[in-house]
């Protein structure tokens, strides 16, 4: 018996019913195919740091993700360099279940914010080959950005961490405001924290569709609704500098002063920047920032 048939059973409960059929993605976005068989292989990349929400939303989701005909969608399971303990954000201690060199083989994978090491890059980037989706959560992005897997490609992160990817992965198109952000073949980047669950529902949109992902939040009693928007466009009001701060550079966010010299005007507005690069980015693709 699943987690959430037994809670639904225990509660007597039986309106998640209505949500469980089959359902089709929305049009003009690519699902993915599950096994005919059996679940889902979900592994999340940990290392010490790992942010709690990044990891347990997720998580959270696919857990209770039941495929159409019943029965869990995903096999969970953790993965890092050994099976020593590792200390997570707040203190929390997780034993991981397997190593980089032994884990099976996964279809998805979630790379929270955390330290890192070489070890997980390298099995990402291996991993990757044969993943349907490798969704990074907050400033997980970084990591994934760190194996090279998204140059030429777009990508978000954590609010906070907007200027400072800007600044590191130049190669990387970063958008700013999105919930999530989907990169052909198989690569996903979730905003700050509880943007993981939204793209880990998004997730189980494209393999069961709509209504399994709907019926997924509604026993979660998430009402948030950032995963429906396709384009990932939820979270404008991260999109703009603070009020307060209308002088900080339009591509990496540093604060400046008014009189700070380098500038550039685009339909009229004039925009500040703290360095010739942050300039030099702005203006070859002005649409990005403005």
């Amino acid at each position: 018996m699943t987690r959430r048939t037994l809670l639904t059973a225990a509660a007597g409960v039986a309106a998640v019913s209505r949500f469980a059929r089959a359902g089709q993605s929305r049009p003009g976005l690519k699902p993915l195919t599950p096994p005919a068989e059996g679940t889902i292989p979900a592994a999340v990349a940990i290392s010490d740091g790992a942010v709690m929400i990044d990891y347990a939303g997720p998580w959270e989701v696919f857990q209770d993700a039941n495929r159409p005909s019943g029965g869990n969608a995903f096999n969970l399971y953790t993965v890092a360099a050994s099976t020593q303990s590792v200390s997570a954000s707040g203190g929390l201690k997780l034993v991981p279940d397997y190593t980089f060199d032994n884990a099976p083989a996964p279809k998805v994978i979630v790379i929270p914010a955390q330290s890192g090491n070489a070890a997980m890059l390298e099995w990402i980037r291996k991993s990757a080959k044969t993943a349907d989706v490798v969704m990074s959560v907050c400033t997980g992005a970084f990591i994934l950005a760190d194996t090279g897997l998204l140059a030429g490609k777009a990508a978000t992160t954590h609010h906070g961490s907007y200027g400072r990817f800007a600044m590191k992965y130049r190669d990387v198109k970063l958008k700013r405001g999105f919930r999530f952000v989907e990169s052909e073949p198989n690569l996903a980047t979730a905003g700050g924290l509880s943007s993981g669950i939204d793209l880990a529902l998004r997730v189980v949109e494209r393999y069961f569709g709509r209504a399994s992902a709907e019926g997924t939040a509604f026993f979660m009693e998430y009402q948030g609704e950032g995963w429906k928007d396709s384009t990932g466009a939820a979270n404008q009001s991260y999109l703009k500098p603070p009020a307060n701060n209308r002088f900080a550079c339009r591509v990496c966010g540093m604060a400046l002063s008014a009189d700070a010299p380098l500038r550039s005007s685009h339909k009229g507005v004039t925009y500040y920047f703290c360095s010739d690069g942050c300039k030099s980015q702005f203006e070859a693709s002005p649409e990005d920032f403005a």
